[in-house]
């Protein structure tokens, strides 16, 4: 690939990154200079001990908290130029999350859940990809019930639907298989895959698990700020084994 597709092919990129929270002896440093792309059609994962960053650097490319320094980049737009509004409007129509909390509308069934952020942009729904994901989901049963009547799991399937059901341009995800069973979890992870491998999607989520991560293309490491490591078609072992040597690393 010439240096020029490369270029295109990314989809958000990070320059410089930092982010400090707190001022003067009571600062911290959360994010030290990171440098990142993440590539169209590309499952990414972040991982590293608590405190090392990677879900301040999501919510960072994410619009979702603002960096103390440095760039983030969706496409060409540059996230620290954008007002309130702005960047309120480019989350809605650009950006896909998955959250362990859910992030559900109580008084919404969960069809209504997963439709939301395209009714509120007035796009048309595709119906094939709605049946596909809520299908694969095993939703399609579920579909008119509030999410006060649906399980833990349920409900985080609803979420991860209401991500994908919007194509955005790249699905965050922080910790999205954390309150699931390991059944549940894999079906998340599946159509995560399958919607990079087959809709020409592009994923990064946050996660402490192993095998969570072997879903993905490429594994980043985070630890103290920085990003120390990083690999290519992970096995569970191989994240294992880079996990438990992170302090080498640093």
């Amino acid at each position: 690939m010439t240096l020029m597709n490369a270029e295109a092919n990314v989809v958000a990129r990070a320059i410089g990154l930092q982010k400090v929270y707190g001022v003067g002896d009571t600062a911290v440093a959360a994010l030290r200079g990171i440098d990142v792309a993440f590539a169209r059609n590309e499952f990414t994962a972040i991982m590293g001990p608590s405190g090392s960053g990677k879900s301040t650097l999501m919510h960072c490319m994410a619009g979702l908290d603002a960096a103390s320094a440095g760039t983030v980049l969706l496409g060409n737009t540059d996230l620290s130029k954008l007002g309130d509004k702005a960047m309120t409007n480019l989350r809605r129509d650009r950006l896909g999350f998955i959250f362990q909390s859910f992030n559900l509308v109580p008084t919404l069934s969960a069809e209504e859940n997963i439709t939301l952020p395209l009714d509120i942009a007035g796009k048309k729904v595709d119906q094939r990809w709605f049946e596909e994901v809520t299908t694969r989901l095993g939703l399609n049963e579920r579909l008119k019930h509030r999410p006060s009547e649906l399980s833990g799991g349920q409900q985080q399937r609803v979420a991860c639907a209401r991500a994908l059901v919007a194509r955005p341009e790249i699905i965050f995800g922080d910790e999205p298989t954390g309150n699931l069973d390991s059944n549940s979890s894999a079906q998340m992870l599946s159509i995560l895959r399958t919607a990079v491998d087959e809709m020409d999607q592009t994923v990064v989520i946050v996660t402490h698990d192993p095998k969570a991560a072997s879903y993905a293309d490429r594994v980043i490491f985070l630890a103290d700020g920085r990003i120390v490591h990083e690999l290519r078609s992970p096995s569970t072992d191989e994240v294992y084994s880079t996990m438990a040597r992170l302090e080498e690393l640093i």
